[in-house]
């Protein structure tokens, strides 16, 4: 597994970066937006379109296939999209980091191209009153094709000594929520950058999220949901997690439920590595290596915690 990353953009991801410096607005709203794309082009011409009557400051799509569709095509069709094509398997996160690094508004929206795009899905009148929310992201509702609710509010609670996460389909405005559901909401850029992003060497799309949620909220941050905006999936059948324990559960673990807050820091004590071996499942050389791993990790970020785990549970509201 690889080392746990301290920055954002550690990881650089080899890529080619087309279109995105013509046409821009004169005077844009300070927030740029992302689309992470699966699916063909035909879902996503429309989506441009909405996307580019909104003002935002820049936009960005992530194109991880385009062997269906002409690239170059599309982007002299749409000059002001900047399109990023990686050339290496890369999570939802790392797209969410590589965008980070291309914008220079102050807050990033991340769309699916799955999701129903509306006419002026961010007016600046709504973007003035959702970024006076000093979050590192706020998460909106979302539905089903057939406008159900899905469990988008996450609530950090404990079973039987170990740490779960419930979820729930009523939601009110500003509530808070462990992690923003399927990666999408309006983020913080400064914030996001200061947490550290998404952990590129986290796979599952679960832990990925989990791990930056838990950890916002242990480092001082809140992430919140608004009413003030929703979204529907297109497709029939809505993102469904898969919360299987694996190797991407064990460096959760590592770097969010064993440090504990002593004082002014987080420790994690040399005696918990025993505990640590018989929960990872792992043979004893590689249960060492990752342990010392995140050691060393926390070393460099234990005056950012602010609480631990058990605590934030217990005060959660």
């Amino acid at each position: 597994m690889n080392t746990i990353p301290l920055t954002f953009n550690e990881h650089q991801v080899d890529r080619t970066t087309i279109g995105g410096k013509e046409n821009l607005p004169v005077n844009p709203m300070n927030v740029s937006v992302v689309l992470l794309n699966k699916m063909g082009s035909q879902f996503k011409l429309k989506i441009f379109e909405e996307l580019i009557k909104c003002n935002f400051a820049s936009i960005i799509s992530i194109e991880p296939d385009t062997g269906n569709y002409n690239i170059e095509e599309i982007s002299h069709r749409f000059p002001q999209v900047k399109f990023i094509i990686p050339h290496e398997s890369v999570t939802d996160g790392e797209y969410i980091n590589i965008a980070m690094e291309e914008i220079t508004s102050e807050f990033l929206l991340v769309l699916k191209d799955d999701l129903y795009i509306p006419s002026g899905v961010l007016l600046p009148n709504l973007a003035e009153k959702l970024l006076k929310n000093n979050c590192i992201c706020l998460a909106p509702r979302l539905v089903d094709s057939r406008r159900n609710s899905l469990p988008i509010h996450k609530i950090p609670s404990s079973k039987k000594m170990r740490f779960i996460v419930e979820s729930l389909t009523q939601v009110q405005d500003d509530m808070s929520t462990v992690y923003p559901f399927d990666f999408v909401g309006i983020y913080n850029r400064q914030k996001f950058i200061d947490v550290g992003g998404f952990d590129y060497s986290i796979k599952s799309p679960y832990w990925q999220l989990l791990d930056f949620g838990v950890r916002s909220w242990l480092w001082g941050e809140k992430i919140k949901i608004t009413t003030a905006l929703q979204l529907s999936y297109s497709v029939e059948e809505a993102p469904v997690e898969d919360s299987t324990a694996n190797l991407d559960s064990l460096r959760f673990y590592l770097k969010n439920e064993l440090p504990k807050y002593k004082l002014d820091h987080a420790v994690i004590k040399k005696s918990s590595f025993g505990r640590f071996y018989r929960h990872s499942g792992c043979g004893w050389f590689e249960a060492r290596r990752q342990f010392k791993d995140a050691m060393s990790w926390l070393e460099q970020n234990k005056y950012k915690f602010k609480i631990d785990l058990q605590t934030l549970i217990e005060n959660w509201n």
